[in-house]
């Protein structure tokens, strides 16, 4: 039994490390480099907690590129995000998406616990874990739309640092197209002497308020978004 678990244990490691790292990473930065000429700003910002376990969230603006995002921003680290469980019911590519890094949201009490025992697990292991607070994805919005703090109930609880980043869009010197440019930001923490939910709510503005204010380097606007008129 010993011998089938550890057997078990390195045909993941091996399995995570195959499409992360060999398939995954490369396919990312290509990807990212020539649709959106991305570029990253304050990367180095991680550091300061490389070696430890931490959240960051994220602003939710491109179907492709949300994926691969937090890979490009976290290496040499690797990043787990929370993701729909219809990422992993996909025919094919649902059995892969793990070993990828993705961590779908439970939708049972068996799967909740799983859940949470997964993200304590990267978390030991000195990973980011990736939310994406406005659940959503509108392609290309360049404002930053109101999320509640429910999300943040997992750096309060583990008592980790919180970092986020912005994605911004801006005018290319030539092309029409828009250049990616994403802003990381942090380590946020919420303050002390306050209850759980108050340093939920707190560590919640903290990054919604620099969220806001990194999405004005944005220099171009793809969709223009309207709330629909009520008849």
């Amino acid at each position: 039994m010993y011998e089938e678990r550890k057997t078990h244990y390195f045909v993941k490691k091996f399995t995570h490390f195959f499409w992360y790292r060999i398939v995954a990473t490369p396919i990312a930065f290509f990807y990212l480099k020539i649709k959106f000429h991305h570029k990253i700003v304050n990367k180095k910002t991680l550091n300061t907690h490389k070696k430890t376990g931490c959240f960051m969230f994220g602003n939710h603006t491109q179907p492709t590129g949300d994926a691969v995002i937090p890979t490009m921003i976290t290496t040499p680290n690797d990043a787990y995000v929370i993701v729909h469980p219809n990422n992993v019911s996909m025919p094919y590519l649902g059995r892969v998406t793990p070993s990828m890094g993705a961590l779908p949201l439970p939708d049972t009490l068996k799967a909740t616990r799983n859940f949470n025992k997964a993200i304590e697990t990267r978390l030991n292991e000195n990973r980011v874990v990736v939310i994406y607070p406005e659940a959503h994805i509108w392609p290309y919005y360049t404002g930053i739309r109101p999320f509640t703090d429910k999300s943040f109930y997992y750096p309060v609880k583990y008592k980790t640092p919180t970092f986020c980043f912005t994605n911004t869009y801006q005018k290319r010197k030539f092309g029409s197209k828009p250049k990616l440019v994403t802003y990381v930001d942090g380590p946020f923490f919420p303050k002390n002497g306050l209850t759980e939910q108050e340093q939920r709510k707190d560590l919640r503005d903290q990054v919604y308020n620099c969220m806001k204010e990194r999405s004005k380097k944005s220099t171009v606007t793809v969709i223009e978004y309207r709330r629909k008129e009520q008849s």
